[in-house]
């Protein structure tokens, strides 16, 4: 096959093009510049995509004795991941950025450029696995090493986006064994840290970078009985499970600390409580996919026993979901009911269910919902 490389820089990718190449497919690396801001040469392990990184690939592709190239989708990138991630969190829900670029970057303006110009697959370095059923559909599944596993970031790939998708670190059993075969195949990424936070705020400081995009208001900070309990600087600087830098002037009756439970941008409040009252029974997505075909209680609108899971090396728990009409009538929702409550689950993020190692699909978190909190 034609296969055209996502090479980000790092040791993952570099190895997945190695293999793809010894299979004997025609490969193309390509890194992908999604920022044009100077100085975002990284130090350390933050980050991704930097000046840095792109030299690393281009070393990668050399090695491997394949054609390189930098495709520029800065502009996309600013649009579709940037600017939703401040518009998320301007609306009082904690996005995930990683989810949004593998949506509409790597898998959809990447992949629609490569079927154009003629390629079959594209191969990332993500730990993930895809395998046909008995009529020859593609089905997202866990990789072999669950401890990297990254099939909870890839849980928004359609059907036919798994048509051309292509992992080949899949089976393998783990990192270290991808670092030793970089050394043998003298990839210089084969110890270079792995890249972690939000690669557009390198510095880590999340909250400074909002302040700078997004207004920030004064307002209270309230218990979960209404009760004013401090002010805050702006209620879209905090998250949903935060503990500190609360600075709350009246303290809880029984001394112990409290968290955030929910943020009302309209109102311009932040809600508090114990610890107790963050553990959620009840999700309600929107934007629902599938990955790969639906399973038949979807089409059905029938009730299905899966796991749920909302971060990405969050444990998965027992639930049972299905299909309803969205209750303000605007279009369908997915409605989930955690058998095991979760904590600290905020509009914004991703559930991304699953049966057994299989990958059934995921939706945004319109609504997160506790029943002992209801009860109050």
């Amino acid at each position: 096959m034609r296969v055209l490389a996502a090479m980000s820089g790092g040791v993952d990718s570099a190895v997945a093009a190695a293999r793809a190449v010894e299979a004997g497919h025609d490969v193309v690396g390509v890194h992908l510049a999604l920022s044009r801001m100077p100085g975002t040469l990284r130090t350390g392990s933050r980050g991704c995509c930097t000046i840095e990184d792109s030299r690393d690939a281009w070393r990668a592709c050399d090695v491997l004795g394949i054609p390189y190239y930098v495709w520029d989708f800065s502009e996309r990138f600013k649009e579709d991941v940037v600017q939703d991630f401040i518009d998320e969190y301007a609306a009082g829900r904690t996005p995930n950025p990683c989810m949004r670029c593998n949506e509409r970057i790597k898998f959809a303006a990447l992949l629609e450029k490569a079927i154009a110009l003629g390629f079959d697959a594209v191969c990332t370095g993500h730990y993930a696995k895809v395998i046909e059923d008995a009529d020859g559909n593609r089905e997202l599944h866990r990789a072999a090493d669950w401890a990297k596993d990254q099939s909870y970031v890839l849980g928004v790939l359609t059907h036919e986006q798994l048509k051309h998708s292509m992992f080949p670190l899949a089976d393998t059993p783990s990192k270290a064994e991808v670092r030793a075969e970089a050394e043998r195949r003298g990839l210089s990424v084969a110890n270079k840290p792995d890249s972690h936070d939000i690669c557009f705020i390198p510095d880590g400081d999340t909250a400074g970078w909002l302040a700078e995009k997004i207004d920030m208001t004064t307002g209270d900070i309230v218990d979960e009985t209404g009760t004013k309990v401090g002010e805050h600087p702006g209620a879209n600087a905090f998250t949903v499970g935060q503990r500190r830098g609360l600075k709350l002037g009246t303290p809880a009756a029984d001394g112990k600390p409290r968290f955030v439970l929910e943020i009302r941008p309209k109102e311009n409040k932040v809600v508090v409580g114990p610890e107790a009252l963050l553990a959620i029974d009840e999700i309600r997505g929107i934007k629902v996919s599938w990955a790969g075909l639906p399973i038949a209680e979807v089409e059905t609108g029938q009730d299905f026993d899966c796991y749920a899971q909302v971060r990405a090396h969050g444990d998965p728990v027992p639930a049972t979901a299905r299909m309803e009409p969205h209750e303000e009538g605007a279009g369908a929702q997915l409605v989930v009911r955690l058998t095991t409550p979760l904590r600290g689950v905020a509009p914004g993020q991703t559930v991304v269910l699953y049966q057994g190692s299989r990958v059934l699909g995921q939706a945004t978190i319109d609504a997160a919902r506790s029943l002992q909190r209801a009860a109050l």
